[in-house]
């Protein structure tokens, strides 16, 4: 048996059956499987896993706090949370707190169906487990009838219209997970006042304290990295919030950063770049007109 540091790759979701102890899938490309089926113990508590195809996990109930970004959080009505083939996950430290269902499906279902070259825009498939989707009672409602309807597909006879209705199905529950998310963002509004309240404290730190002139602009990785949060969540819940995402944000922040030094100082403009984080003062010059109309000398002289 593998131990917890090692990771165990999934290749098909037959073999995940097999190894789950479970009948065969009714379609080699699809299954929804009962947690209360499934005997989690054959992973040892803390594995490392991954899988060659999507996941979605809806936990109709779960007793206890559940982390969201930095904090702990509450929620009785269950959840969604999502993994992409390739995606590292962990088995769970304690599987007697939770019921629900997990779809799987692989790549190759969808790939000759338009949601196969849309399916990377649900940024939700790139959030971390922690940054599970909270379903109020009546989201709850309609997931789990959505997953009620692609059981009811899949246990009938499969037939030539079989990979249709199930992909419709399937893309139905990703628009509607893609709505929850929106509304979690705004309805969310303390939490994420809290997220973007650090990541303007971080940023100013970042410029303030000189980061900038010894590792250049600060980039997105370090950024969520420093939130605790996934590159995609953080995007995805800012341009939600403020209309730009991570990199957009960051911009606006240099752009800022750079017109109080402009105004302020008697630093030129190569040197304003450099102290930002520029390598080249072309990039700093580009990317202040593109936000503002002017040149940072047009800028500056609007001063005098």
């Amino acid at each position: 048996m593998q131990t917890p540091s090692e990771i165990h790759t999934i290749k098909s979701i037959s073999q995940l059956m097999r190894l789950l102890e479970l009948p065969a899938p009714l379609h080699p490309m699809i299954a929804l499987i009962d947690y209360r089926n499934v005997p989690m113990e054959k992973f040892p508590k803390g594995q490392k896993i991954s899988l060659d195809f999507y996941k979605i996990s809806f936990k109709t109930t779960f007793k206890g706090q559940i982390k969201y970004g930095q904090g702990f959080y509450d929620f009785e009505e269950g959840g969604l949370a999502f993994l992409k083939p390739k995606q590292v996950a962990f088995s769970p430290e304690d599987t007697e707190n939770y019921e629900g269902m997990a779809l799987y499906f692989h790549p190759d279902f969808v790939r000759s169906y338009p949601l196969g070259k849309t399916i990377n825009q649900y940024g939700f498939f790139s959030y971390d487990v922690s940054e599970a989707l909270f379903l109020s009672a009546k989201e709850k409602e309609i997931i789990a009838g959505l997953f009620n309807s692609i059981a009811h597909e899949l246990n009938n006879n499969i037939d030539s219209f079989s990979q249709d209705v199930l992909v419709s199905q399937l893309e139905l529950l990703l628009n509607y997970s893609n709505r929850f998310y929106n509304r979690q963002f705004i309805t969310r509004k303390a939490i994420n006042h809290d997220i973007i309240t650090a990541l303007d404290e971080l940023l100013n730190s970042y410029f303030d304290e000189g980061d900038s002139l010894k590792n250049g602009l600060p980039s997105v990785k370090y950024i969520s990295s420093e939130l605790k949060l996934s590159q995609r969540y953080l995007s995805d819940m800012l341009r939600s919030l403020t209309g730009l995402n991570t990199q957009q944000y960051i911009q606006d922040v240099i752009v800022e950063k750079a017109k109080e030094k402009l105004s302020t100082t008697n630093l030129s403009v190569s040197e304003i770049a450099y102290e930002l984080g520029f390598e080249h003062s072309q990039s700093f010059n580009k990317l202040f007109k593109t936000k503002t109309k002017v040149s940072p000398l047009e800028f500056r002289q609007s001063f005098n």
